[in-house]
């Protein structure tokens, strides 16, 4: 006597054993060409571990590497114990980016922003901005002795992982609010 299986059978069969759902994949992944284009998309951080003593002799009082090629920013405490790394915004362009050490030298909660000279005479309409959403250097800011020159937050979380700036370097503003409670006044930054 012959046992009938119907195609509800063998589909009941499929699904529970999974072949039927696994074949399709299978096949599919058979088709996929072995080498394919790499596209890293605009905005995407692929960070990459650094070691302070690449960049500095001692800690300090705290210690900052932003990393403009992998668009993360890298925070010690002073005496190695906390290792932070902060996804950010980076200039542009190359143009717009100073790299080497400096420092910051102050610190503000609520900033205003003005334009700086490069700024107005490429958009000459520009003014400054109050502290508020609308402020395009976020909730802190910690100024760097280059003029010009800011770590900051960001309303626009856009910005974030992308060259978008005229050479700061932006973070999301919950992240600018614990390193700016992380860092002194003096803390050591390098740009590279």
């Amino acid at each position: 006597m012959r046992n009938p299986v119907t195609r509800r059978d063998a589909l009941i069969l499929g699904l529970s054993t999974g072949t039927v759902l696994a074949a399709p994949t299978v096949l599919r992944a058979q088709t996929v060409p072995e080498t394919q284009p790499e596209t890293t998309p605009r905005n995407i951080s692929s960070f990459q571990m650094q070691d302070w003593r690449d960049h500095f002799d001692s800690l300090g009082k705290a210690t900052v590497v932003a990393d403009t090629g992998s668009k993360a920013l890298h925070y010690w405490n002073e005496d190695g114990t906390d290792y932070r790394i902060y996804p950010t915004s980076v200039p542009r362009t190359d143009e717009l980016t100073k790299r080497g050490y400096t420092q910051i030298v102050r610190k503000k909660v609520g900033p205003s922003w003005t334009p700086t000279a490069s700024q107005m005479e490429r958009f000459p309409d520009w003014k400054p901005i109050p502290p508020g959403p609308e402020n395009p250097l976020g909730t802190h800011a910690m100024y760097l002795s280059w003029p010009a020159y800011i770590i900051h937050g960001t309303h626009d979380t856009r910005k974030i992982g992308r060259a978008s700036s005229d050479g700061c370097i932006g973070l999301y503003n919950v992240m600018i609010e614990e390193l700016f409670a992380l860092c002194p006044v003096g803390t050591q930054v390098r740009v590279i």
